[in-house]
C-alpha cells in the first residue's frame, strides 16, 4: 500500500444556524467533485445527522493552539470576489497563479496571475467559459490552465448559470467533469482580456483534461484525465459507474510541454487526480481516491509510472499533496478529524514514520504549497484572522468566511524534527530508548518478576512504535531498547561490524507499473474479429509471480483445469496436458478444480491445484505463458485474482495472468466455444483433451516493480569469560535464545484479521510478540546474575537475538543463518551429506543448506508466550532424543502444566530457520486466541505470571544447556510420516481459529471463530470441539486441514461440534479465500 491533489475545495457563506447537506457539498469545488459526491451520496437524513453529530460532538473545533510551533505571521493573500483558491507560485516566488469567481458577468472559476511585489493582478483565462487548474510555467512567461472556452456552448451555459442565480434559488454544488476541458498555455505578454489570442491549445482529446503542472525544467507536464472513457468501448459494468460518476476513470498522464507524446501513467480503479513533480523532477505526487470515491490516499512514483509508492494510510479523504522544495517531505490535507474538517499535515517522502499535523483550526484548510525558498507556506482556508494573524472567535468558536488564500512563514527545522528527519532526532529517539531500557533495568531484579515481565511488554506495545513493523521507526526503536538493555546488562555485541545490530534485506512488496498491457486478437469466423485491449486489474491482471517483459504474440489453447494429477492404485492418472501441444502458446486453464467432484476426489487432487504449481506444469511444457480464468460455475467472490501486492520477489519463467469470465468468454466464443460449456463438461472431474483455439492470439507486456526494504535484528553475546569483549573469539558451540520484535504496524498489507471498524489501528502486538522478547531479557539478566555470581560454570558462550521480519516470512532468523559464516568466519560449519539432504528433503526443510550443528548446540524460542491458560506448548521435542526428560525435568520448580510437541519442522516462527541447519530447537507458545494479529491484542490481556513462570522454565533450560558437557544430538522423530508431498491448497474458508494449547482432545477445539465469517453464521463457537465435517472425522488438526480441502465453495455441508459434552449438528457454507 494508497491523494489527492489540488481539488479546490471551497466555501459558501451560510446562516450559522443551519448546516445542511447541499452547504457541506458546496465547499467543493472543481477539484473536490469526488468529495461532494460522497457527502451527497448518502441518504438525507444520515447526511444532516452526521453534519450536525459533528456540530455538537465535544471535539467540535480546536483553536490553533499548536500551529504556532509551525506556521506565524499568517496574513491574507487574496480579498475580492465569491471566493478563491489553488494558488501555485512562480518559481522566483515572486508572482501566484489562482483561481477566483470575481467576475460579475462569469459565475465560473476564472484563472488571474497576482504580482506579489506590486499588487497587480492579470486575468490570464479569456473570461468565458470554466477554467480551474493554473501553474506558472519555470521561465515565468506563459501560464498552464484548463478551459471549457473552446466549447460552442460554453457562453450560453454560462448565461444560463447567470439567470439561475439572478433568480434567487441555489443549486446544489457539484462538478461536472465536463468533457471539454482541454488545456491551455497562455503567453503573459500577448494576451488579452476578452479574447483567446497569446492561449495554444495542447489537448484535443474528448474528456475532462485538467490539473495539469509543468515539470521543474519546463519540459513536460503531468496532468489528469478520463479521456480513455471516450476513446474505447466500455464494459456495461464501467459504463454505468461511468454515468454515475465520471471520476471513476480519470487517471494521470504525462506529456512534452507542447502537448505531444502523451503517455498513461495510471490505471487503476478509481480517481487518479492532483499530480505534481517533486522538485528535482524524478517523482510524481498525487491522490488516489478508492472506487466507491469514499477515501482518498496520498501516493507517488517515478515519472514514467513506476516504483508506486504510499505515503498514508490514513482512511480518510486524504488529498492535495505537494512537495517541500527540499523534497524530503510533502504536506496534504486530509478530514481524518471530521466529517467537514479539513487539517494539513505532513508526510516523509519515504512514507517511514506516521504523518505530523500541521494545522488544528476547526473548519476548512486545504490546499497547501509551499513557497519556492521552502519557508513559506499558502493554502486556501474559510478561517478569519485579524491584522495580527490571530484567529477571530464568534460564539465561542473560530469565525468562519468563504475560502480565501493564506501564507504564513514555516519553520523547516521545527517540522524535520517532528518527522524525524534530522540526524539529531533520529539520535534523540534512539538515545531515549537507550535510556529507558537503562532505567529499566535499575527497576528490575535478576529473578523472574511479572512486573519486570510487565515493564517490557509496556515500552514495547507503545502506540508510538507504530506496531513495531519491520523496516520502520518503530523497528529501530524497539531493536534500540533490547540493544541497550543487553549492553547494561553486560553482553557484547554480535552483530555486523562490532555492533548489536544484523541488517538485513526484504521484500517490501510488488506494484504494477505503467507498461503492462493485454491485446487480444481474434480472427475466428465464429465470433466478432476484433484486437481488444483489456482494463487492467478490472478485466485482467498480471500474477505476482509472473515474468516480465513484453511477452510476443502466441495462439491459445485450452488445458481444462491445468492440473497433472499422478495415479495411484485406487485412482487413474489426470492429465488435462494429454496430446496437447502447449510449446510456444499460451495456454488458458480454470482455476481451482473441477467443481463437481466428490469430497474424496477434492482432497487428492487440490494439494495440484495451486496457480503457481500450474504455471510451473505450464512452463515446464515450453508454453509461453498461462492464463487463469475462474469460470462461469466457479463461486469465488472476484473472477480476476487480485494482484498480491504482498508477494516476495521469486517468480516463475513464464507470463502468468488472471482475465475476467467476460473477457475469457469472449474469447473462447471467438473460437467457436462455450466457456460455460467447456467448464461444465470438465466439472465432474473425468478428464477431457485439451482444445486449440484457432484465430486467437494473446500478446502481453509485463511490468511489475518488486521491492526491498531493510530490517535490523539485535544479536547480541555474553561469552563465557566475563572479562571479554567482542573482539575475543567465540566459545562454539553457542547456545542461542530468541524471540522475534517485529509486529504488524498498522496491520495495512499485511496478515491482520483487524475487523473493518479496526482498518487501520496500531497493532501493539502484545502477546504477538512483545511477551516473548520480555521473557528473553528475563532469561538474559537471570543468567548473566547466575555467570557473575559463580553459580553459572559456562561452557559456551550464549547468544541473544531479537528477530525482525518474522510476521513478514521469517526473513531476519533466515538471513541470519544464512550470514552466518559471514559474522563468524570462525564458526565450524560443515556442507550437507547426501544423508543430510534426504532427511531434509523428507522434512521438506531446504535440502542444500549447510549445517550449523557444530556451532550452534541448542536454539530456544519464544514466540506468543504472554496467554498461558491451560498449558504451555512446547515444540520441538521431536529434534533430539533427550528434549522430553531435559524439560520435564527443568519444569520441577516451576510447575507449568506441559503440552509436550513433537512438532519440529515446518512450524510457522523463527525456530524453523535454525532446525533446517540441522540444530535441535525448543520453542514456547501458549496458542492462538481471537485478538491474534487484530489491534485487540493488547498488554491487559496478558498472563504476567504465566509469562514470567515460562522465561523461568526456558531460563532453566538455557542454564542447563551452557553448564552441560554434552551438546544435545540432531535427530529428528516427529513421530508421524514425512513423506513429501505439495503442500495442501485450501480455497474454503471456514473461520475458524484452533486452540493449539487444547492438549490430548479427540477432534479440533477452537479458541474461536472469525467475525462475520462462516463458522460464526452457523453457530460455531470458541470452546466447541469439532469431530465430523462433511462426513469425514476429525481427530486432530490434520484431519482437519484434509476435511478443508474436499469442500466447495458455497456448498453447505455438516459439521459437528462436541460443545459441553453433547455433539451439536450444524450446517455450514464454506467461503472463499480468494
Amino acid at each position: 500500500m494508497i491523494q489527492k491533489r489540488r481539488r479546490s475545495l471551497s466555501f459558501l457563506c451560510r446562516p450559522r444556524t443551519i448546516f445542511t447537506a447541499s452547504s457541506i457539498a458546496a465547499m467543493f469545488d472543481s477539484r473536490d467533485s469526488s468529495v461532494s459526491k460522497t457527502l451527497l451520496a448518502t441518504p438525507s437524513p444520515l447526511r444532516l445527522l452526521a453534519a450536525f453529530a459533528l456540530l455538537l460532538s465535544g471535539s467540535a473545533f480546536a483553536v490553533a493552539q499548536d500551529e504556532s510551533d509551525l506556521l506565524s505571521n499568517v496574513r491574507k493573500l487574496t480579498f475580492e470576489g465569491r471566493r478563491a483558491g489553488e494558488g501555485y507560485f512562480s518559481a522566483d516566488g515572486t508572482r501566484m497563479v489562482f483561481q477566483s469567481e470575481r467576475d460579475p458577468s462569469n459565475p465560473f472559476y476564472q484563472i488571474y496571475v497576482s504580482d506579489l511585489e506590486t499588487g497587480d493582478i492579470q486575468r490570464v483565462s479569456p473570461g468565458f467559459g470554466k477554467t480551474t487548474c493554473g501553474w506558472i510555467h519555470p521561465n515565468g512567461e506563459k501560464v498552464l490552465f484548463a478551459s471549457t472556452h473552446a466549447d460552442a456552448n460554453s457562453e450560453r451555459l454560462q448565461k444560463e448559470e447567470l439567470d439561475f442565480r439572478a433568480s434567487g434559488e441555489s443549486r446544489r454544488y457539484s462538478w461536472d467533469y465536463d468533457p471539454n476541458y482541454e488545456l491551455y498555455a497562455a503567453e503573459l505578454d500577448q494576451i488579452e482580456p476578452g479574447s483567446t489570442k497569446g492561449l495554444t491549445a495542447l489537448t484535443s482529446a474528448m474528456g475532462y483534461d485538467a490539473e495539469g503542472s509543468y515539470s521543474p525544467d519546463g519540459k513536460q507536464i503531468v496532468f489528469a484525465s478520463n479521456r480513455a472513457a471516450y476513446s474505447r468501448e466500455l464494459t456495461e459494468r464501467e459504463r454505468e459507474q461511468f454515468e454515475r460518476d465520471p471520476a471513476f476513470m480519470i487517471d494521470l498522464y504525462i506529456m512534452n510541454a507542447d502537448g505531444s507524446n502523451v503517455k498513461r501513467l495510471t490505471n487503476e480503479p478509481g480517481y487518479d487526480g492532483g499530480p505534481f513533480f517533486s522538485p528535482d523532477g524524478q517523482r510524481i505526487c498525487w491522490r488516489r481516491f478508492a472506487p466507491n470515491g469514499a477515501t482518498a490516499e496520498i501516493f507517488t512514483m517515478k515519472t514514467d509510472g513506476s516504483d508506486v509508492q504510499r505515503l498514508t494510510e490514513i482512511n480518510a479523504m486524504s488529498w492535495a499533496p505537494f512537495y517541500h522544495p527540499s523534497g524530503e517531505f510533502l504536506v496534504f490535507t486530509t478530514n481524518k478529524h471530521g466529517f467537514a474538517n479539513f487539517e494539513l499535515y505532513l508526510v516523509r517522502a519515504d512514507g517511514e514514520g506516521e504523518p505530523v499535523r500541521l494545522t488544528t483550526t476547526e473548519g476548512f484548510d486545504g490546499l497547501p504549497v509551499f513557497l519556492p525558498n521552502g519557508n513559506q507556506l499558502s493554502w486556501t482556508t474559510t478561517r478569519v484572522v485579524d491584522s495580527d494573524g490571530k484567529i477571530v472567535m464568534e460564539d465561542g468558536e473560530p469565525k468562519k468566511s468563504t475560502s480565501q488564500i493564506y501564507l504564513a512563514d514555516f519553520d523547516v527545522e521545527t517540522a524535520r524534527r517532528r518527522l524525524g528527519l534530522t540526524e539529531s532526532s533520529d539520535n534523540n529517539s534512539t538515545d531515549e530508548d537507550a535510556s529507558l531500557a537503562r532505567s529499566n533495568l535499575t527497576a528490575t531484579a535478576p529473578g523472574f518478576r511479572p512486573g519486570d515481565v510487565m515493564r517490557h511488554v509496556d515500552y514495547l506495545t507503545r502506540p508510538e512504535l507504530g506496531g513495531r513493523l519491520t523496516g520502520t521507526p518503530g523497528e529501530k526503536r524497539a531493536t534500540a531498547y533490547v540493544a541497550a538493555y543487553l549492553e547494561s546488562l553486560g553482553f557484547v555485541p554480535a552483530g555486523q561490524n562490532g555492533t548489536f545490530f544484523h541488517d538485513f534485506e526484504f521484500p517490501a512488496g510488488s506494484t504494477l507499473g505503467p507498461a503492462n498491457e493485454l491485446t487480444i486478437t481474434t480472427s475466428s469466423p465464429g465470433g466478432d474479429s476484433a484486437t481488444t485491449d483489456a482494463k487492467l486489474t478490472e478485466s485482467w491482471t498480471p500474477l505476482s509471480f509472473s515474468q516480465t517483459g513484453d511477452i510476443e504474440s502466441g495462439e491459445v489453447v485450452f488445458a481444462g483445469y491445468g492440473l497433472q494429477v499422478p495415479g495411484d492404485e485406487e485412482n487413474d492418472e489426470y492429465d488435462s496436458y494429454v496430446h496437447l501441444n502447449v510449446a510456444d502458446r499460451w495456454v488458458l486453464v480454470l482455476r481451482d478444480l473441477p467443481q463437481d467432484i466428490s469430497a474424496e476426489q477434492r482432497q487428492r487432487m487440490a494439494r495440484y491445484g495451486d496457480p503457481r504449481r500450474k504455471a510451473t506444469i505450464a512452463r515446464d511444457l515450453g508454453a509461453r505463458g498461462i492464463i487463469f480464468v475462474a469460470g462461469p460455475t466457479s463461486q469465488v467472490k472476484r473472477d480476476v485474482i487480485r494482484f498480491d501486492a504482498n508477494a516476495s520477489q521469486a517468480q516463475v519463467s513464464l507470463a502468468a495472468i488472471s482475465i475476467s469470465n467476460e473477457v475469457a468468454s469472449k474469447l473462447v466464443r471467438a473460437g467457436g466455444h462455450d466457456l460455460k460449456e467447456l467448464q461444465s463438461h470438465l466439472d465432474d472431474g473425468k478428464m477431457a483433451m485439451g482444445i486449440p483455439m484457432s484465430g486467437i492470439t494473446v500478446e502481453a507486456s509485463i511490468e511489475i516493480n518488486r521491492r526491498t526494504g531493510t530490517g535490523r535484528n539485535v544479536i547480541a553475546r555474553l561469552p563465557v569469560d566475563s572479562e571479554a569483549n567482542s573482539t575475543d573469539d567465540v566459545q562454539f558451540p553457542v547456545v542461542m535464545v530468541g524471540a522475534h520484535i517485529d509486529h504488524l504496524g498498522r496491520g495495512g498489507g499485511s496478515n491482520s484479521l483487524a475487523r473493518s471498524d479496526e482498518e487501520n489501528q496500531v497493532h501493539v502486538g502484545a502477546d504477538d510478540n512483545a511477551s516473548g522478547v520480555a521473557a528473553m531479557l528475563e532469561i538474559a539478566q537471570y543468567l548473566v546474575d547466575q555467570r557473575n555470581s559463580g553459580r553459572l560454570k559456562m561452557k559456551r558462550d550464549l547468544m541473544v537475538a531479537a528477530w525482525s521480519g518474522e510476521e513478514l516470512g521469517l526473513f531476519g532468523s533466515q538471513a541470519f543463518v544464512d550470514d552466518f559464516s559471514k559474522l563468524y568466519p570462525a564458526a565450524p560449519i560443515q556442507e550437507p551429506s547426501e544423508d543430510d539432504i534426504a532427511i531434509a528433503h523428507a522434512h521438506g526443510m531446504t535440502p542444500d543448506a549447510a549445517s550449523l550443528g557444530d556451532a550452534v548446540a541448542v536454539y530456544l524460542n519464544l514466540d506468543m508466550v504472554g496467554r498461558l491458560r491451560d498449558k504451555l506448548i512446547v515444540q520441538g521435542i521431536g529434534s533430539s532424543p533427550g528434549f522430553e526428560g531435559e524439560v520435564q525435568r527443568r519444569n520441577v520448580p516451576v510447575g507449568v502444566a506441559l503440552q509436550l510437541d513433537r512438532t519440529s519442522t515446518r512450524l510457522p516462527t523463527d525456530a524453523s530457520a535454525f532446525v533446517a541447519r540441522k540444530v535441535p530447537i525448543l520453542s514456547g507458545f501458549t496458542g492462538a486466541h481471537e485478538d491474534y494479529h487484530t489491534p485487540r491484542d493488547t498488554p491487559d490481556k496478558l498472563n504476567y505470571d504465566g509469562n514470567a513462570d515460562i522465561a523461568n522454565l526456558f531460563g532453566l533450560l538455557t542454564r542447563g544447556f551452557l553448564m552441560s558437557s554434552d551438546v544435545p544430538e540432531f535427530k529428528l522423530d516427529e513421530g508421524q510420516s514425512t513423506e513429501e508431498v505439495p503442500r495442501a491448497r485450501l480455497t474454503a474458508y471456514l473461520g475458524t481459529i484452533p486452540d493449539y494449547a487444547a492438549g490430548e482432545v479427540k477432534g479440533l477445539k477452537l479458541s474461536g471463530v472469525a467475525s462475520g465469517g462462516p463458522a460464526e453464521t452457523a453457530g460455531v463457537r470458541g470452546g466447541d470441539v469439532i469431530v465430523k465435517l462433511a462426513s469425514q472425522k476429525i481427530e486432530d488438526i490434520y484431519d482437519y486441514t484434509y476435511a478443508i480441502e474436499a469442500l466447495k465453495i458455497g456448498e453447505t455441508v455438516e459439521i459437528v461440534v462436541n460443545r459441553e459434552g453433547q455433539d451439536v449438528t450444524l450446517s455450514i457454507t464454506p467461503g472463499s479465500r480468494d
